[in-house]
């Protein structure tokens, strides 16, 4: 071990190649530093910042581990990334790290296998708005994350491995800019990305995107195509401000996601849990509420989930249906769904369009197996419906208590334009 204590002894061990250093006492480093392949940099104890005055911070080129430090960069920069020439990057740690900056894994070129294992790693501050690899898909763009791990290499064998725990991204209304933990493949043919699990605390999110801007995304917790999550842990709240704002949201694939904590959104067309991709097993044990204009609850575009509960879905704001599916999906449950507000503006697959804050929507192509409502389906809004099959089908349906229209114009029942549900059976819900 080489104990350094200031940036010219940290200068000479790193290019000496001392294999473990460990910072004794602050430092503030003019420009950013290189670890080579092999090399460790930690903290000796708890109170050891490491600042960068310049540009970028820790420069990794593979089995790099980084631990027990405080590091700070201007937050636009990134305060840890990935610049390497390495086909095999190792195994890269984090751990026990306090980050303003954004931490930035994505490989490319040559990179082609990255092992990523990260316990406790709390980013206070970040905008990841500024970096040009963005995914498309569904007519929009995606904002990279103040934690990102994205595998931008489409050739044969390319893979990153991730195992992340103890991940805490923004603060309560100091949320950081751009997505909060973003990771993503490079399509959904190659580059993947497989995570063995995936724990996060407390994430708060603003993309700071313009209203009305309708190609440009977030998400606070983004699983984008090419990914395959096993098991995600959500411990703590999930939290976004902005336009377009989503909360949760899948374009890969997640085999069971649990979310222990409250899920929000307090932005126009956020929308709490949004699912393109495959999502096998969801639970949401607090309740999802969004607050702003064409802010939705729960969507279903495109692929499936297979079985979900969700304890309480709310909704408030013209144009913000409580859940709406457009493709067939498994057994869902829900305690309650109630919306307030009436007709508005919201952003749909890269469009604005109009839609009726409805309670439940199953559209032309939705299909639900089996869906229980355990408590209410309330609206309040003008000219809505608190249960709309408009073209869709709901093989199964269980009501607790009551369907309940409050507001004038509006229906608790509406079943068009060849949509399909069990009409005697609703009748016994209606409030």
């Amino acid at each position: 071990m080489t104990q350094v204590k200031d940036y010219i002894e940290l200068s000479q061990a790193l290019e000496s190649g001392q294999k473990d250093i460990e910072i004794i006492n602050s430092i503030g480093a003019p420009n950013g530093i290189k670890l080579n392949k092999g090399q460790s940099l930690k903290g000796k104890d708890s109170n050891i910042l490491l600042s960068f005055i310049n540009g970028d911070g820790i420069e990794l080129t593979g089995d790099n581990d980084v631990a027990n430090l405080s590091i700070q960069t201007a937050p636009a920069q990134r305060a840890i990334y990935v610049d390497s020439m390495e086909e095999d990057l190792g195994t890269v740690t984090l751990n026990n790290l306090t980050v303003t900056g954004m931490v930035q894994i994505l490989t490319r070129g040559n990179n082609k296998r990255l092992n990523l294992e990260v316990d406790e790693l709390d980013i206070i501050s970040a905008d990841a708005r500024n970096y040009p690899e963005r995914p498309m898909k569904y007519g929009v763009n995606v904002y990279q994350g103040a934690f990102t791990v994205y595998n931008f290499n489409p050739v044969d064998g390319s893979l990153i491995n991730f195992k992340g725990k103890g991940i805490r991204i923004g603060r309560k209304n100091a949320p950081v800019l751009g997505s909060g933990l973003f990771v993503s493949g490079f399509n959904e043919e190659s580059g993947p990305v497989e995570v063995e699990y995936l724990e996060t605390e407390d994430i708060y999110v603003n993309g700071m995107i313009p209203k009305g801007q309708p190609n440009l995304i977030t998400g606070a917790i983004f699983i984008v195509y090419g990914a395959r999550a096993k098991k995600i842990v959500s411990h703590g709240v999930v939290e976004t401000y902005g336009n377009n704002d989503m909360v949760l949201d899948v374009w890969g694939h997640v085999d069971d996601w649990l979310v222990e904590n409250t899920v929000t959104s307090y932005g126009p067309s956020g929308i709490g849990f949004v699912n393109f991709g495959t999502v096998d097993k969801f639970r949401a044990n607090k309740q999802i509420a969004t607050y702003g204009q064409g802010a939705r609850g729960f969507n279903q575009y495109d692929g499936t989930i297979g079985e979900a509960y969700f304890e309480s879905i709310k909704t408030v704001g013209d144009g913000s249906i409580g859940m709406q599916f457009s493709k067939p999906v498994g057994q869902i449950t829900v305690g309650d769904v109630s919306t307030t507000g009436s007709t508005g503006q919201t952003l749909v697959q890269g469009e604005i369009v109009e839609l009726a804050a409805d309670g439940i929507s199953v559209l032309e192509g939705g299909e639900i197996d089996h869906l229980e409502i355990l408590r209410d389906i309330t609206t309040e809004g003008e000219g809505v419906s608190s249960y709309h099959v408009n073209g869709g089908k709901v093989k199964e349906l269980k009501v607790g208590n009551e369907i309940i229209a409050q507001g004038g114009n509006s229906t608790e029942v509406t079943i068009e334009n060849g949509g399909e549900s069990d009409l005697e059976s609703i009748q016994a819900y209606i409030g």
